[in-house]
């Protein structure tokens, strides 16, 4: 273990800040906490006029800087050095975040990101956890929409049916209901980042069709199959059902968050993510078609002219993103049906008061950074979930800061 980090000068340190998401990080944290004695961080980035002119627009001269490079390891470890958690919105995380990862690891900092990239998280948790372990240093992976959401909900409606019934539930499924907002360039950069790798690396493939690539021990044989990959009829929630593009990450860190805490829900527990799309033939079609649209993008990132396409209409440019307006008009609604031993059901629903992709994942992600710094995880170093490390507390700050829900029907 390492010297306690409660001395070090920032409690937590932004790094990419002057990014768009990383930006609606910085405004959050300064509307939200402001900069004070008792909570100090700072913004970090390889170029200081960027880092003072962000200064500038939000009207916080009192923000500390750090200027650092992510192909600069010596300079990520002098600022990992300097504070009790890093909170990177730098991505995609398997060109950018892997110098940061093992800088934390070894220096104790706790770390959050926003990494949906399936092989790269295994390939950190395989070669750092157990420096992590030395060092005391948590490491939160998937802390935005893909993955909080879906890895706290799925732990209050566990926490939820073992405080009604005494058991928890040996399956669920989370259902998006609606969902409003564009998806993150962030996200799609990383998902073109893993079809490429998994196209160049069979083993890279292999990983993504495993349902539990990401549990501590990838060979665990569990229950849960593939992903859905197209339309179905879901009897529980009455209705066509489609693939969510999400789901390859988000159920990887549901499991994981299962075995984390010593398989709570049971090895034989099965989790499954889809789109909600109606019923009768509308529904039917609608799951037809998304079903359609993500095999194609599937496929355009199997190639590189496609993928440039696909790069250059759906990535905003650096800097750039959804207006105010815009994330402000967002929402998502997720509705959880878990299902006991008996056949009973329970429903849970989460919703989110921003767009999912960059109002609400600002949010989430800052408030893991902000719980790590207040030191809420009661967990060792290693590599975590956001509910395995987090859980009740995270909950907490999401509701009463971050403009999520979690509820539970009456039924």
């Amino acid at each position: 273990m390492t010297e306690p980090t409660d001395n070090r000068e920032f409690a937590v340190v932004v790094w990419g800040a002057t990014g768009f998401t990383g930006a609606l990080v910085t405004e959050y944290l300064l509307q939200k906490y402001g900069v004070t004695s008792e909570f100090k961080w700072a913004i970090a980035g390889r170029n200081q006029s960027k880092l003072d002119a962000l200064k500038a627009t939000l009207g916080a001269p009192e923000l500390d800087t750090i200027v650092a490079d992510s192909f600069a390891a010596d300079s990520l470890a002098r600022m990992a050095g300097r504070t009790r958690v890093v909170l990177t919105t730098v991505g995609p995380y398997a060109h950018y975040g892997t110098a940061l990862v093992a800088a934390c690891a070894e220096l104790g900092t706790d770390y959050c990101d926003l990494a949906g990239e399936v092989p790269w998280i295994r390939r950190m948790i395989d070669a750092h956890e157990a420096s992590a372990a030395v060092s005391g240093a948590r490491l939160v992976n998937c802390c935005g929409f893909d993955s909080v959401p879906s890895d706290v909900g799925v732990w209050f409606l566990q926490e939820t049916a073992r405080r009604r019934t005494g058991a928890y539930c040996r399956s669920v499924t989370t259902f998006v209901r609606a969902l409003k907002g564009a998806m993150s360039g962030g996200t799609v950069a990383s998902m073109m980042n893993v079809v490429r790798e998994a196209r160049a690396d069979p083993g890279v493939a292999r990983l993504l069709s495993n349902p539990y690539a990401l549990n501590p021990d990838p060979a665990f044989a569990g229950p849960d199959a593939q992903d859905q990959r197209g339309p179905r009829l879901d009897g529980t929630a009455d209705t066509w059902t489609a693939p969510f593009i999400m789901a390859g990450i988000n159920t990887r860190i549901v499991r994981r968050s299962n075995a984390l805490l010593n398989f709570r829900y049971g090895r034989n527990f099965r989790y499954a993510e889809a789109i909600m799309t109606g019923n009768g033939p509308g529904g039917w079609l609608r799951a037809a078609a998304i079903s359609t649209g993500i095999g194609f993008l599937v496929l355009a990132g199997s190639f590189d002219a496609s993928r440039l396409l696909v790069e250059r209409k759906l990535l905003p440019k650096p800097g750039e993103g959804p207006d105010a307006g815009a994330r402000e008009a967002g929402f998502f609604r997720l509705r959880q049906i878990g299902q006991l031993a008996d056949g009973t059901t329970l429903e849970t629903q989460v919703t989110g008061d921003r767009d999912p992709g960059y109002g609400s994942t600002s949010k989430m992600i800052s408030e893991c950074a902000v719980a790590l710094a207040h030191g809420e995880a009661s967990v060792p170093g290693g590599f975590w979930t956001p509910a395995a490390a987090l859980g009740r507390p995270l909950r907490k700050r999401l509701t009463e800061h971050a403009g999520l829900t979690f509820t539970a029907s009456d039924q």
